[in-house]
């Protein structure tokens, strides 16, 4: 089995379970840190051709994070690609078996297990709170209607106040996203790398909760310690 992974977290949970099957990988593919593979470009803008000359049997992609005329490219030189969608955690769970059972693993593997078990009855805030919850700066832009992160703060007692956008990822000016008055500003380290010197001083008088952007938004191995990550950084940002 040869497999072309374009998708960060999907690289992650195949290395994880099935080593030696990943032929190709983007170059944003972080993880396992020791990933010794063909790097096939961006997410957004991988070498078909490259891909193609690796001759897999399978190309995992994700409908949100890479484009329909790449895709369309691969199956037109007649490469099977296997699309995944994710909006919530039940769908990433059930997403992950597809994508484990189609790259040859031989069972469900055990951190699989332990990121059911740990999101079950992940611990949730005292108290609901809101948030927003900003993805990129110039221009701003936050999650909205629909995202896995918004399911998986909501799982942890946190509503962003944009669940409700009819965009999955709006443009709102920073004012209004202060005058929002949020009860929290939820910063993530990717896709735009927010820091301690880089986005808290947008929100004066707000609390600010610097998270992993891997434990916010990647479905895999993270999953299992993202509840524990995620709640610890929450809470230390509202005392």
């Amino acid at each position: 089995m040869r497999v072309v992974s374009l998708v960060p977290s999907l690289t992650e949970a195949v290395a994880a379970t099935v080593p030696g099957v990943l032929a190709g990988a983007t170059d944003w593919c972080s993880h396992p840190a020791d990933l010794d593979v063909t790097r096939i470009g961006g997410t957004k803008n991988p070498a078909v051709d490259r891909i193609v000359a690796l001759a897999p049997d399978l190309v995992i992609a994700n409908e949100e994070e890479n484009r329909e005329p790449d895709l369309t490219a691969l199956r037109a030189a007649g490469l099977r690609v296997l699309v995944t969608e994710v909006r919530d955690v039940p769908q990433a769970f059930r997403e992950l078996a597809r994508v484990l059972d189609a790259c040859g693993a031989p069972s469900r593997p055990n951190w699989l297990e332990e990121a059911e078990e740990a999101w079950a009855a992940p611990p949730p805030l005292a108290g609901r709170r809101t948030a927003v919850v900003p993805i990129w700066r110039r221009p701003w832009m936050v999650l909205g209607r629909d995202t896995f992160a918004g399911d998986v703060l909501a799982r942890l007692g946190v509503d962003h106040l944009h669940a409700g956008h009819p965009e999955r990822y709006p443009r709102i000016p920073v004012e209004e996203l202060r005058a929002a008055a949020p009860d929290l500003v939820v910063l993530p380290d990717e896709p735009y790398r927010f820091t301690a010197d880089d986005g808290p001083e947008a929100f004066p008088g707000l609390p600010c909760a610097l998270v992993s952007g891997r434990h916010l938004t990647w479905y895999g191995p993270s999953l299992a310690e993202a509840p524990k990550a995620l709640g610890e950084a929450l809470r230390a940002a509202l005392r």
